[in-house]
């Protein structure tokens, strides 16, 4: 008789898997506001924050602390926010400030800094596992996905709203925020690809499994992919429910595009004020031009592939031409042909909208962006550009809509310097009042050879020439160029798949959401690509989902104080931790919400809260009954994160580079091998002493120095950082070259600041690393040490201490 035991074993663990589903979670139900408690606090709650935070330690039997002083929690809010320590100048004005606001001013100061988005920036890439190589055995770098790693940091320091921020990396490229799809192909990517057709589509797969499995733990704290093999074993998610955010995003594929930097608005704004001051310097500048001569004086700059300025004597004219008679490259191309009108007021008279037309010998045929009307259209860029069908010859005239008395040509090949080909090396301007009387004003006879020293200028026409390369250096930031932010392609079918097998593949599945989250979407299964990123990321940023307000919630009061109060805060279904504090989790969220989504805001009502201001001293009754500190009984010191160290180190030397964005350094030796080895830098400059968020992010190795501090390796999404304490991590901060040189200028910091005194030294230099003054005894024990092994040596020791590396 045959058993039954293994068909009820099946029979028994579908029945449980059923009835798991059924039971959502407490993070599917809406965020449901409860009265703030009412507490007999004597004075201690500032805010709601305080009441539910009083409330809960009074349910236990417990107390808060005792607020920390003024120099602790100035240097506390520094780090927090800022991931640097506070000037100790600021420091000083801080603690001396009688205004009963003076803490609410230090924080929206400190809220207010530039630096505060770096900080935002390198939690949030760890989020979304950010590197700037491709992982896997090549490992080779991605040169332009830095931009992404800008676009974040601008975004925090914006403020940009949460549900803006959601659609701008799920689809930016249908908004105007181009750069930020980088977040969709930030992850590690296999570029050996198989020969075999099962391997290529496994590997595709688990592409789209990565980004899924990204989006869904970073914006609704759920493991959405462990549900590509089967149903979620204790949360209601589906295998459908998965293939459902593969569709949404079949249509993504690695690699680069094209496309226009910044927000759009902010572009717009900058591009007009740029090209506004530039016209008037380069006006001005243009006076100071020496006048053209048909002979060879060298007396004019070399030619340069963004503008050229040919000025003469006035001349009545009516038809104006360059005549090329030779390029560097192949046909000769202008963006813009400019005529400038003599006299006080002067203005380009060789303008398709001020009646001009163009002519010229030919145009290169197909190609739309090269037609003659764009040498006159007031347009600048390769984009908007004349080039003849000619090899290295060919001519351009403009017809004035009435004689005028001219006295300059202007014109280049690309005036935003991204084309440096095909700029004429030869050639001729010539005016007339009718086509039949052409005569020579300028040539490139009297130009100096191409990399010759320039001519002598005045210190007027210098000056003007430096801003004017500032400028356009400031303009050619805006212009498009190539970003790793990922291409986009008309998506396949989708199919559900068996056990996860790419060769069993089952029903089609259309884009949508996950079916337990209510209200959900579903599209067609031929909805484009584009309208299925921008309807997940509506649907992510809505005031109805229940989790996205909740899980960024916790993630900034985890960035506040250490701890989420789901502490773990990508894990919001039945595995994960419960809420500490429900109750004013959901009261934060819906205060998010109707705020405007503001980060900042909800990191200020943190901040000027008594439960961040509380002392980190343990008390031993409130260790016995709540040891994890989950009620708040005190501000928990934490060490800071490896680019707080480094950045902290850097800043108290005076090394610290403040410049923001564009490539990072890297901290690894150079070289090209097609499989790469990242060997470790052994010596420094000061290029290398920008903040930490800006250096290269190598994936799946390690920083050399501080990579020991639990950095995340960029595999995977990190959501928190593990705190470990390792030999390793004492013996890189004692004796790696990095900290050995930055201890050498802190120590020349402190003697050019105070002299030769070594009391005085060892004041600056406790004040410098720890924001106060010595006590009596480390006093002497600092002056004995620097008399002994030099001032260097106290400066390394007091990088090494533990007040230096843990937030109080």
């Amino acid at each position: 008789m045959p058993s039954f035991a293994p068909r009820l074993a099946l029979v028994s663990a579908a029945l449980l898997a059923a009835g798991l589903r059924a039971q959502a979670p407490w993070s599917f139900a809406p965020p449901r506001e409860v009265a703030v408690p009412a507490t007999d606090d004597a004075g201690w709650c500032r805010n709601d924050v305080d009441r539910f935070v009083f409330a809960g330690l009074a349910a236990a039997g417990l107390r808060p602390s005792p607020a920390a002083d003024r120099r602790t929690l100035a240097r506390r809010l520094h780090l927090v926010v800022l991931g640097l320590p506070p000037d100790p100048d600021e420091l000083e004005r801080f603690v001396a400030d009688p205004r009963e606001d003076a803490w609410e001013r230090l924080v929206d100061r400190v809220l207010d800094s530039p630096q505060r988005a770096e900080r935002w920036a390198t939690r949030w890439l760890d989020l979304v596992r950010f590197a700037e190589t491709t992982g896997f055995e090549t490992n080779v770098p991605r040169p332009n996905a830095w931009p992404y790693r800008d676009w974040v940091i601008e975004a925090f320091a914006a403020d940009t709203p949460y549900p803006d921020f959601i659609l701008r990396q799920l689809a930016g490229d249908t908004c105007g925020h181009d750069v930020a799809t980088g977040y969709l192909v930030a992850g590690p990517y296999d570029e050996v690809k198989s020969p075999d057709p099962v391997l290529t589509a496994m590997q595709r797969h688990d592409e789209l499994k990565d980004l899924v499995h990204t989006t869904a733990t970073a914006f609704l704290g759920l493991t959405l992919a462990c549900a590509a093999c089967h149903d979620h074993k204790t949360d209601p998610l589906t295998q459908r429910d998965f293939y459902a955010w593969k569709a949404i995003f079949a249509g993504v594929t690695h690699g680069e595009r094209e496309v226009q930097p910044g927000d759009p608005e902010v572009r717009r704004r900058e591009l007009e004020r740029i090209e506004d001051e530039l016209a008037r310097i380069e006006d001005a500048l243009d006076q100071h031009a020496p006048l053209a001569e048909f002979a060879p004086t060298a007396r004019r700059p070399a030619l340069d592939e963004r503008r050229n300025v040919e000025r003469f004597a006035p001349v009545l004219a009516r038809f104006v031409r360059i005549t090329v008679l030779a390029t560097d490259g192949p046909e000769p191309c202008i963006d813009e042909f400019e005529v400038w009108s003599a006299g006080a007021a002067p203005r380009d008279v060789a303008l398709a909208s001020r009646g001009a037309v163009a002519t010229a010998s030919s145009e290169l045929p197909g190609h739309a962006i090269h037609r003659i009307a764009h040498a006159n259209d007031g347009r600048h860029g390769n984009e908007h550009s004349w080039i003849s069908n000619e090899p290295g010859a060919g001519w351009l005239a403009v017809e004035l809509a009435e004689p005028v008395q001219i006295d300059r040509v202007v014109w280049g090949r690309d005036r935003t310097g991204r084309f440096r080909d095909r700029l004429a090396t030869r050639y001729r301007i010539e005016v007339a009042l009718d086509p039949a009387g052409y005569r020579v004003v300028a040539s490139e006879l009297d130009r100096v050879a191409r990399g010759a020293a320039p001519p002598p200028q005045a210190p007027e026409a210098e000056a003007l020439a430096r801003k004017a390369q500032e400028l356009a250096a400031a303009r050619a930031r805006f212009a498009p160029r190539m970003v790793y932010a990922g291409r986009f392609t008309p998506p396949p079918p989708v199919h559900r798949l068996e056990r996860g097998d790419p060769l069993a593949p089952r029903e089609e599945i259309a884009p949508g959401t996950i079916a337990a989250l209510v209200p959900g979407f579903r599209l067609r299964e031929d909805a484009s690509e584009a309208e299925r990123r921008r309807a997940l990321a509506r649907w992510l940023g809505s005031a109805e989902n229940p989790l996205t307000a909740r899980v960024l919630v916790n993630r900034v009061w985890q960035a506040v104080f250490g701890e989420g109060l789901v502490a773990t805060p990508s894990d919001f279904g039945r595995t994960g931790a419960p809420p500490t504090n429900q109750a004013l989790l959901d009261h934060l969220a819906l205060r998010f919400v109707a705020e405007g989504w503001s980060i900042r805001a909800l990191e200020r009502t943190l901040l000027l809260s008594s439960s961040f201001r509380q002392s980190s001293q343990p008390r031993d009754e409130a260790a016995a009954l709540d040891s994890g500190n989950r009620l708040l009984w005190r501000h928990a010191p934490r060490r800071l994160e490896a680019e707080g160290i480094r950045d902290a180190m850097l800043m108290v030397s005076g090394a610290l580079d403040p410049r923001r964005g564009g490539p990072g350094f890297s901290a690894f030796l150079a070289n090209d091998n097609y499989v790469r080895v990242y060997e470790p830098k052994t010596s420094f400059t000061s290029a290398d002493w920008r903040r930490m968020v800006y250096q290269t992010k190598v994936r799946s190795v390690q920083e050399p120095v501080f990579g020991v501090f639990d950095c995340p390796d960029a595999g995977q999404v990190a959501a928190r950082r593990a705190r470990s304490t390792t030999a390793l991590q004492a013996l890189s901060l004692f004796n790696s070259s990095f900290v050995v040189e930055q201890a050498r200028r802190f120590a020349g910091r402190i003697e050019q600041e105070v002299g030769r005194d070594p009391a005085a030294q060892v004041r600056r230099a406790f004040l410098l690393a720890f924001g106060r003054e010595p006590a009596a005894a480390e006093a002497a024990a600092a002056q004995r040490l620097a008399s002994e092994h030099g001032l260097a040596a106290l400066c390394r020791a007091l990088l090494n201490a533990s007040e230096f590396l843990v937030v109080p």
